[in-house]
């Protein structure tokens, strides 16, 4: 925990992370990078389906409809929270030479886009009212 608190301390304080280790290849960084945007790519995509179920399925049970749009607009939040943690986690190993850190976020993540889209099959299969 302690060290999850540094580092959402360094993502508001990036120059301090240049105090660690030695500079990685540049490739290796900006790669870092591009992963960074495509999660936050993923977050934005799971916000704006959270509110496309919202707005455009107003037919849609309420318990169904928020639902749904609850799940995918917390996966959104959690994804783009990951995305900036995992950034600064890896930049840090990087320039410490060490291994680059695992995590089972993306498997959550998968269960959970699964998890709305068998829902929004059956919502389909058993008709907008239920």
């Amino acid at each position: 925990m302690i060290e999850f608190a540094r580092n959402v301390r360094l993502w508001f304080a990036p120059e301090e992370v240049r105090e660690e280790g030695g500079t990685p290849d540049y490739r290796f960084s900006l790669a870092n990078e591009r992963t960074f945007l495509a999660w936050l790519r993923t977050a934005l995509a799971l916000i704006g389906g959270g509110f496309a179920v919202d707005q455009f399925l107003p037919d849609l049970r309420w318990g169904w409809r928020v639902g749904l749009a609850l799940a995918l607009l917390g996966a959104g939040v959690l994804c783009s929270l990951r995305a900036v943690n995992h950034w600064m986690r890896c930049e840090r190993a990087m320039r410490r030479g060490e291994d680059l850190p695992v995590s089972r976020f993306p498997a959550l993540l998968s269960v959970v886009v699964a998890v709305v889209a068998l829902a929004m099959v059956v919502v389909v299969l058993v008709g907008w009212e239920g």
